[in-house]
């Protein structure tokens, strides 16, 4: 199934998440019928990161949005789990620190973005400067709905230095979110993953969806696309992950670098004078 042209979102298309089932699941019927395609996407994206690292031309981003309890640690450890952790790095970013404050928001940003040669996948990201803060109003609309444009600017100068991006909204249902949230009440090990705060943000459900519309709409261009991922179904929203990932990182032409044959002649001298002191 091509995952990119059902889930992708058309640059300036308006977005209506009331029109999206949460619980699709395309055509798999299980967990374990799709566990092959699981696999073979795991390998795959090891595969393709690998090719990446030894070309060091280009470098990937993945950013990772929703709701809490979307799911997005369980993505980051699926599309990490087959590659090379020298080359990749998991970023979570939470409420600014005093020092973050003093910059501009996306200065904190800049510093994780992936060098040539990695990937870098932000669990939450920039995009918190235009959900939170708005919701919440903890900035005017003039000052949030600004970022817009510097976000764009921004991931638009990322591409000019051939990083790809790519972004994912993983889109659950409230129902759903209140059983995530009893697991973790009723499971010791998950305690930590509680708190009364995640309860109360429940009231602002409908600002939450508002401006999740409102940023894929403002921020989806065909260079750094937006997907849409119906996550009530957690394996499922891992298919997708990993399909886009693989289809990004494929169109990106990736080669092993070529070594010249006066590079191999020095290397076979080396090889051919090691063995002779022996």
């Amino acid at each position: 199934m091509d995952y990119r042209k059902e889930l992708i979102v058309k640059p300036g298309s308006k977005v209506k998440l009331r029109h999206i089932d949460p619980d699709y699941h395309g055509a798999h019927e299980s967990h374990e019928k799709a566990l092959p395609e699981i696999q073979k996407f795991v390998h795959r994206m090891g595969e393709l990161q690998y090719l990446m690292y030894a070309e060091r031309k280009h470098a990937l981003l993945v950013v990772l949005q929703g709701i809490d309890a979307a799911g997005k640690d369980g993505v980051c450890r699926h599309v990490i789990d087959g590659m090379n952790p020298q080359a990749c790095s998991v970023l979570a970013f939470k409420q600014p620190t005093g020092e973050e404050l003093a910059h501009d928001f996306l200065w904190r940003i800049h510093q994780q973005t992936p060098a040539h040669g990695k990937v870098a996948v932000f669990n939450r990201s920039h995009y918190e400067d235009v959900l939170a803060v708005r919701v919440h109003k903890l900035v005017p609309k003039d000052i949030w709905s600004g970022r817009y444009e510097l976000i764009n600017d921004f991931e638009k100068l990322l591409g000019n230095s051939n990083t790809a991006i790519i972004k994912f909204f993983l889109y659950i249902s409230p129902e759903e979110q209140l059983d995530r949230f009893k697991i973790r009440l009723d499971d010791p090990t998950r305690h930590w993953k509680i708190s009364d705060s995640d309860y109360r943000e429940r009231e602002f459900w409908d600002d939450y969806q508002k401006a999740f519309e409102d940023l894929i709409r403002n921020t989806a261009t065909k260079e750094s696309p937006w997907y849409i991922v119906p996550a009530d179904t957690k394996w499922f929203s891992r298919v997708v992950v990993a399909a886009g990932v693989i289809d990004t990182l494929s169109n990106l032409g990736l080669a092993y670098p070529r070594v010249d044959n006066a590079k191999l002649a020095e290397i076979a001298k080396a090889r051919k004078a090691l063995l002779s002191s022996k």
